[in-house]
């Protein structure tokens, strides 16, 4: 089974930059579905962006179109999250997660069967 490291995160002022970072080991990120979500304190698990096999496109959630990418680095076996203009509500534990879903559910997480282990990011002055 592929295995998950979730890593970079950690703590930025307001409008600052984080590059999070999801490689693998025993398996190959490209025969997955890669996304990332966040969970903040007494939050669900929110969507953030995936980056679909199907058709190669990548996929957002709206509260951070625009200013989140998401990218594979397949000489890697990784795939980077770099998040820029960074603000207080991005505060919360960031995880991915790799899977096969149908394009319709690639923003759930039940889509997903191999998570990281999240990474901290804080946004605070």
């Amino acid at each position: 089974d592929v295995q998950l490291q979730a890593s970079g995160g950690g703590s930025v002022q307001p409008g600052g930059s984080l590059r999070l970072s999801c490689t693998a080991s025993g398996g190959s990120l490209n025969d997955y579905a890669i996304a990332w979500f966040r969970q903040a304190p007494g939050k669900e698990r929110e969507f953030i962006a995936a980056s679909a096999i199907q058709n190669m496109h990548s996929y957002y959630g709206d509260s951070v179109k625009g200013r989140f990418t998401i990218s594979r680095v397949n000489a890697r076996n990784t795939v980077n999250l770099q998040m820029n203009s960074l603000k207080p509500e991005d505060t919360a534990v960031y995880y991915c997660g790799a899977g096969r879903p149908i394009i319709s559910s690639i923003s759930s997480a039940s889509s997903y069967g191999y998570w990281g282990q999240g990474t901290l990011v804080t946004v605070s002055s």
